[in-house]
């Protein structure tokens, strides 16, 4: 039986299922876990890569899926099959026996099943929502502790302000384990930095013990052991050069790993889709403009806007386009602070609804809040019908295209344009 709320931040239940289960948390491969609101799946697979690179078997636990819930769960670099994960899954339901549970305790206690099951060097530990009562925060001695960007998201569960959010996170710091902290907000790094030294935990933060920065188009870190001189990461955006370094100084800060340059080279073979990934090809690109670029991210808080409209701003000094913007968010998210980053860059709005989402909101709701921001809104309904509607646009050259808000938006695009996570 699930719980009745889809979220319930309580180890609880999940220290009561994994003890029927046999405790596969503590059979797991050396694990790394990563916590922060922004930036934890692309950093997520900046550390695989280099892993992989370097010859070794990841593991990797991200959420939430796109497409398929099996992108949740790669085994030494695959997804996982529909039989072996519906196996765990029905195998946690048994032994759960009928009492509540969330469906993401469901899903992690699976994934620590697979990951047992299935031999590797490391396991990449993604946290769901927060970290001090997360499902994945049952994991006692990771080999690292790893804070992406804090920002305000999720203020229902984890409070409304940036210090007790950040308090919520820096709760996966263990005792002795080190901590590598990307570049946070000074109240921020205050509680990271009091919690590391409460659990006597090595503290490696960005633009303190290591600093990483874009010299000719390059990426360029250095620590106290030395410079690496790197080519620039594939995923889109200056703060991709950001997610890289923290990966590389994790990977850095962690004693047993001893990784030749060669491994951090692997950055460059990164990828993570919906973060503005190109739409080159495909179903939804033929119902947009000739010649037009379409660009999908899955940004939906302030910071996420912020950084993905850096993005565009950069793409625009390349090439100058109009830009349009297709907008579909969940009901739960400020879209006033999201949109404003946007108010300086685009012509015109179409509001969405995100589909097949009780929660989704209201396009009408969100087209006031982009009219108060003096945008151009038009209603849409889909993005299907946004496109077919810009393509009816007489524009002087093929405007750029952002299709944005949600992750819960950009996996039903991806499978509508037929461009599959693999």
């Amino acid at each position: 039986m699930l719980h009745p709320k889809r979220i319930d931040l309580s180890l609880d239940r999940m220290h009561r299922l994994l003890e029927r289960l046999g405790h596969p948390e503590r059979k797991l491969p050396p694990v790394i876990h990563v916590a922060g609101t922004n930036g934890k799946g692309s950093t997520v697979a900046y550390l695989r890569a280099i892993l992989e690179a370097a010859g070794l078997r990841v593991h990797a636990y991200t959420s939430p899926w796109l497409v398929r819930i099996n992108e949740c769960f790669r085994l030494a670099s695959r997804l996982v099959g529909d039989d072996e994960l519906q196996a765990a899954l029905e195998q946690c339901e048994r032994v759960n026996a009928g009492e509540p549970l969330t469906f993401f305790e469901a899903k992690t206690a699976a994934g620590f099943l697979l990951f047992e099951q299935h031999p590797a060097d490391v396991l990449l530990l993604e946290v769901g929502l927060g970290g001090r009562l997360d499902s994945t925060n049952v994991v006692e001695a990771p080999l690292a502790s790893v804070i992406t960007p804090i920002s305000m998201d999720h203020m229902e569960y984890l409070g409304d302000t940036l210090t007790s959010i950040a308090g919520e996170k820096a709760a996966i710091i263990k005792r002795g384990v080190p901590v590598i902290s990307a570049e946070q907000a000074d109240e921020v790094m205050s509680v990271i930095e009091q919690q590391a030294r409460r659990m006597r935990a090595p503290l490696h933060a960005a633009g303190q013990q290591w600093h990483v920065s874009i010299e000719r188009g390059r990426l360029v870190y250095q620590d106290e052991r030395g410079l690496m001189d790197l080519a620039a990461p594939r995923l889109f955006g200056r703060h991709q050069f950001d997610n890289a370094g923290l990966a590389i100084a994790t990977l850095r800060a962690i004693d047993r790993l001893k990784l030749g340059h060669a491994a951090y080279e692997g950055i460059v073979n990164a990828e993570w889709p919906a973060r503005m990934q190109r739409l080159s090809s495909g179903r939804l690109v033929e119902l947009g403009p000739a010649g037009s670029e379409i660009w999908l991210d899955g940004g939906h808080n302030a910071e996420g806007g912020r950084v993905a409209a850096a993005a565009l701003g950069d793409l625009e000094e390349r090439v100058s386009r109009p830009l349009v913007v297709i907008v579909g968010m969940m009901g739960t998210k400020d879209a006033r602070a999201f949109l404003q980053n946007f108010a300086g860059l685009t012509r015109h709005i179409f509001t969405v609804e995100v589909p097949d989402q009780d929660n989704a909101m209201p396009q009408d709701r969100l087209a006031d809040v982009a009219r108060a921001l003096g945008m151009r809104v038009e209603i849409a309904g889909t993005v299907e019908a946004a496109l077919r509607s810009i393509a009816r646009l007489a524009y002087e050259v093929p405007p750029r295209i952002l299709i944005t808000g949600s992750l819960y938006l950009a996996g039903p695009v991806l499978a509508a344009n037929g461009t599959l996570p693999s």
